[in-house]
């Protein structure tokens, strides 16, 4: 009998996006993979077909955000007998519901079993942070609780690892550095970004990537572009979300339809980011962004917030600016001297270039088949 492993996430589109090299590292070593989400909400691509041809088995599970759902109980319910039913050999969650979830149902099923189910928590950015508003300190509590039902805590900045070493984890806690990057994928020679969006050549490009949701703060580079109504420089920003229809209407409503494009979801990221010359990222929280990871390789310099996982990636004034305050004033400020100083601008792009080495997909892979092989042999 082949072994089983388990991921869970909240949303469908995680795993293609983000945790396909652990499928692959899990296959490899002899794993069945099945895969527990809402499949009725894909945040990363259009619908589910990347999971096509996976080997992947999913079990859809309708997993809400809130955690004072009252579905919440339903797929506790759900889980719970599908871990039962399938007899997992190592269960991998991600997301902070679908984390309490999955690691409360474990350990019931552990109990009832009599069975050592090894247990993986990758926090992708702990909702409590330096900064963060009272009421997201709730989920410190919760984390530090469920850490008692936690095999291997995977933390990827070091401000959640300096914090999570601290709880009373049942295994061990692993500091790692992101999901791994690959290299770019080979540019598309017939994708002209200023054509496809009719863009003047004499305008330079900054470009943001992400969800379009009020974490994200793409508002605040929206307003910012108000700045260079009479400049040669154009806004353009990759992705969907829930606040798509309120930032057309904003951009509208400001008279900035020239001035900012929206790509809705895009599958040619690479190439976007190829012919940009800056890359803006507004976000008031991250774990260790892969966006900026992207923009780091694509040789571009960076401007955002100076936060948790962007520091973890950028140096302020070597990859790009890491602003203070979430302000128009900042943004511009900073995109006023990329612009007019061409030359340190690809200096920064270049400095990204070496520095998101550091978080390979060698490196990361090489860490998880450890970390994998280490809790098979103790269970």
């Amino acid at each position: 009998m082949s072994k089983k492993a388990l991921i869970v996430t909240r949303v469908s589109g995680f795993v293609p996006q983000f945790e396909m090299n652990n499928v692959r590292i899990l296959q490899e070593m002899g794993y069945e993979i099945h895969y527990a989400a809402n499949f009725d909400v894909v945040v990363y691509g259009k619908d589910n077909s990347r999971l096509e041809d996976t080997g992947i088995k999913c079990h859809s599970i309708p997993f809400g955000r809130s955690p004072f759902s009252r579905d919440v109980f339903r797929c506790y319910r759900m889980l719970k007998q599908l871990m039962i039913q399938q007899e997992f050999d190592l269960i991998h969650c991600h997301m902070p519901m679908t984390g309490v979830i999955a690691r409360r149902a474990a350990e019931k099923v552990r109990k009832l079993t009599k069975r050592r189910i090894p247990v993986l928590y990758t926090a992708h950015g702990f909702h409590f942070y330096k900064g963060a508003p009272p009421a997201h300190w709730f989920y410190y509590f919760v984390e530090r609780y469920y850490a008692r039902y936690t095999d291997c805590l995977l933390l990827m900045n070091e401000e959640d690892f300096q914090r999570g070493s601290k709880f009373h984890v049942r295994g061990k806690t692993e500091y790692i550095p992101g999901i791994g990057m690959k290299p770019l994928p080979t540019a598309v020679e017939s994708f002209d970004l200023r054509k496809e969006y009719n863009i003047p050549q004499d305008s330079k490009i900054v470009v943001s990537v992400g969800e379009m949701t009020e974490r994200k703060n793409h508002q605040r580079m929206i307003k910012t572009m108000d700045r260079f109504r009479r400049q040669p420089l154009v806004y353009v920003i990759c992705g969907t979300g829930p606040l798509e229809c309120e930032l057309h209407q904003m951009v509208q409503e400001m008279h900035l339809q020239k001035k900012v494009i929206f790509t809705g979801y895009c599958d040619t990221v690479a190439d976007v980011l190829r012919q940009a010359d800056v890359f803006a990222f507004p976000s008031l929280q991250e774990g260790l962004p892969v966006a900026v990871m992207e923009a780091m390789q694509a040789g571009l310099p960076v401007v955002g917030l100076n936060i948790r996982g962007n520091r973890d990636l950028i140096e302020n004034k070597k990859g790009g600016f890491l602003l203070e305050e979430d302000i128009e004033e900042g943004y511009a400020g900073a995109l006023q001297y990329l612009l007019k100083h061409p030359e340190e601008a690809a200096h920064m792009g270049q400095w990204n270039r070496k520095r998101v080495k550091k978080f390979s997909m060698e490196k990361v892979d090489n860490k998880m088949r450890k970390i994998y092989a280490e809790l098979e042999r103790e269970s």
